[in-house]
C-alpha cells in the first residue's frame, strides 16, 4: 500500500494527476491509500477530497506532512514554486513526482538539480510525452526496422503569445525528442518569417546517436495540434498527439501506409496524452522499490537546453534592434 500525498489543487493537478490517480485507486483498491492533499483554497482541497478519494485537506504543505507519514508526494505548484517545494520534499527524503519545467530561472533549476543529486531521493518529472502510447508504438515499429536518421516535431499553437513559451511549454518538443533520439549534442534556434507580432522558431538539433531533429515552434498557428516524425532508411511514423483534429498514428513502408490506429469512440484524453501510463509507471515503480524515470537528472538537460536557445534568441533580437537603431 503506497500512501501518497499531493499538493496543489488547480486545473493541471486534476487533469493530469488526480483523476488517473483515482483510477489507480479504483482499479487497483488495495496499492494506493491517497492520504492526503492541500492547496491555498481549503474549498479546492475538499473538492479533490470529495470528487476523487482522497482523505484529508489541508492548507498548508508542511502541516499536512507532519500529521501524516507518507511514502510518496505529487506537487503541482505554479513554475515559479517548482524549487522551493521539490527542493523541500527531496530535503525531507519524500519520494516526489514534480511538473516540467522545473523553475522560471535555470539557476533554480539548477539548485533543484543539486539537491535531487545530494539527497537522493527518488524523484520523478511529468514529462507525458514520454507515456504517449502512440508515440512509443510508433517507436516500437521503428525500433524493428532500423536506425532513425531524423525526427521531427511540429509544435503548434493558437494565440500562445506569452514570452516564456519557449522554455516554459516546448520544452515538451524538446524533451520528446530527447527520448526519441537520446542527447543533444549541438542545437540552434532560428526566426522563420517574422512580421512584428509574434516569433516562430526552427530549431535544428544533431545528437549524439547521430540522428539529426528538428523542432517548428508556431505558438500561433491558429490551431492546436503535436505532430512527431520517426523517419529512417525506408520508413517513416507519423505521430498526432496530443492534440490534433484526429490523434493517432501511421506507419510508411515502401511508398504506402502499412499499419495505422487512432483514437476511437472509446478513447479517453488522459490515456492519449500519457497521464495515466506515467501516473502507473511511477506507482508501480516505486511499488517496486526500482528507480523513477525520468528523474530531474534525465530531464534537465531538456530544461536547460530550452533555457539556452530562449537566450540564444532574445539576445539575437537584442543584437538586431541596436543594429536597427
Amino acid at each position: 500500500m503506497i500512501r501518497l500525498a499531493m499538493i496543489g489543487c488547480g486545473e493541471h493537478a486534476e487533469g493530469a494527476h488526480a483523476i488517473q490517480l483515482a483510477r489507480y485507486k479504483a482499479e487497483h483498491p488495495e496499492a494506493l491509500e491517497l492520504t492526503a492533499v492541500c492547496d491555498l483554497r481549503l474549498d479546492r482541497a475538499q473538492l479533490f477530497c470529495s470528487q476523487y478519494g482522497f482523505q484529508n485537506a489541508y492548507t498548508d504543505m508542511r502541516h499536512m506532512l507532519a500529521e501524516h507519514s507518507v511514502d510518496a508526494c505529487v506537487a503541482v505548484v505554479p513554475v515559479e514554486k517548482i524549487p522551493e517545494v521539490g527542493i523541500w520534499l527531496l530535503e525531507q527524503r519524500i519520494p516526489c513526482v514534480i511538473e516540467k519545467p522545473l523553475g522560471a530561472s535555470l539557476a533554480d533549476v539548477r539548485a533543484l538539480r543539486q539537491v535531487a543529486s545530494q539527497t537522493g531521493t527518488p524523484n520523478m518529472v511529468s514529462v507525458n510525452r514520454r507515456f504517449m502510447p502512440f508515440l512509443n508504438r510508433a517507436l516500437e515499429w521503428s525500433r524493428t526496422l532500423g536506425p532513425l536518421r531524423y525526427v521531427r516535431c511540429t509544435f503548434a499553437r493558437h494565440a500562445r503569445i506569452e514570452p516564456e513559451f519557449l522554455w516554459g511549454t516546448a520544452v515538451h518538443a524538446v524533451d520528446a525528442l530527447r527520448y526519441l533520439a537520446g542527447d543533444v549534442l549541438h542545437a540552434h534556434i532560428r526566426d522563420l518569417k517574422y512580421d512584428g507580432t509574434v516569433r516562430w522558431y526552427a530549431i535544428d538539433l544533431n545528437f549524439a546517436s547521430g540522428v539529426a531533429g528538428r523542432i517548428d515552434v508556431l505558438p500561433t498557428a491558429g490551431m492546436l495540434e503535436e505532430t512527431y516524425e520517426l523517419i529512417g532508411e525506408g520508413f517513416r511514423a507519423l505521430v498526432t498527439c496530443p492534440f490534433g483534429p484526429r490523434r493517432g498514428w501511421r506507419g510508411f513502408r515502401e511508398n504506402r501506409v502499412v499499419v495505422e490506429e487512432y483514437e476511437s469512440a472509446e478513447s479517453t484524453a488522459d490515456v492519449l496524452q500519457g497521464f495515466y501510463d506515467e501516473t502507473a509507471a511511477f506507482l508501480q515503480i516505486l511499488g517496486a522499490k526500482q528507480d523513477l524515470r525520468p528523474s530531474i537528472e534525465d530531464v534537465f538537460p531538456s530544461v536547460e537546453l530550452c533555457f539556452e536557445l530562449a537566450k540564444a534568441a532574445a539576445e539575437r533580437d537584442a543584437s538586431m534592434a541596436t543594429n536597427k537603431s
